[in-house]
């Protein structure tokens, strides 16, 4: 059978939203003391809210009791943020189009609440691209297992090893290769040029550099990394 699905990621993939999730978190982390690095954010991308808040308070020993209360208020900013500041990321209408036009299946799989992906589909008007839309929120493990990956290939009825994702995000890398699907990685500027892209099956700048070709390679297996 060939290859069939795609599977995307939302968060700096398909909707510039990470900066507002930054946002919302450094709001929320204000009030226990806690600043980050640019590259402490970095590294824990693509995890869900409750793990990343659970990983920092950990880090700098922040009672336990106080992670429901931020992880509540850092989903309501950033929902708040993406509503209103959101914007699609270059691309993502071309993307879609193209698979649609290969009759491909798509689906969605984030680390974000689904309250976040209503508000990203509706914003973006691509709601009826999408025949699965999958939040790990409620799953019981985020990326990087591959468990939102598997939970949406099922969803769409389709085998794991025929699905192409696209991702932004090291974790979410881990996590698509990990559910044996093709992954294309799309990181950002300041992150491009680290070798852990490698595990990818392309590397892009940006999803505009997805056409025929690209996908014609994909479909075709093994294939070099592209910047």
């Amino acid at each position: 059978m060939q290859t069939n699905t795609a599977i995307f990621d939302m968060d700096g993939l398909l909707i510039d939203s990470e900066p507002l999730w930054e946002e919302a978190a450094t709001e929320v982390l204000q009030e226990y003391n806690i600043r980050l690095t640019m590259e402490q954010f970095h590294d824990t991308r693509g995890l869900r809210t409750e793990e990343w808040i659970n990983h920092w308070f950990h880090y700098f020993k922040i009672g336990l009791e106080q992670i429901r209360p931020a992880v509540e208020l850092t989903i309501q900013k950033a929902v708040e943020k993406i509503g209103d500041r959101g914007v699609a990321m270059p691309g993502v209408k071309e993307v879609l189009n193209l698979f649609r036009d290969h009759t491909f299946k798509i689906g969605l799989a984030s680390s974000s609440p689904m309250e976040v992906i209503e508000v990203v589909i509706e914003k973006l008007n691509i709601r009826n691209y999408f025949q699965a839309l999958t939040s790990a929120q409620f799953l019981n493990y985020g990326k990087p297992h591959p468990e939102v990956y598997l939970a949406c290939a099922t969803e769409l009825s389709s085998i794991p090893a025929k699905c192409i994702c696209f991702e932004d995000s090291f974790n979410g890398m881990i996590a698509a290769k990990a559910a044996r699907m093709k992954c294309v990685v799309v990181p950002d500027k300041v992150l491009q040029n680290k070798l852990e892209w490698n595990a990818a099956d392309l590397k892009l700048t940006s999803l505009t550099g997805f056409g025929e070709e690209e996908l014609k390679q994909l479909l075709h297996s093994g294939m070099d990394n592209k910047s």
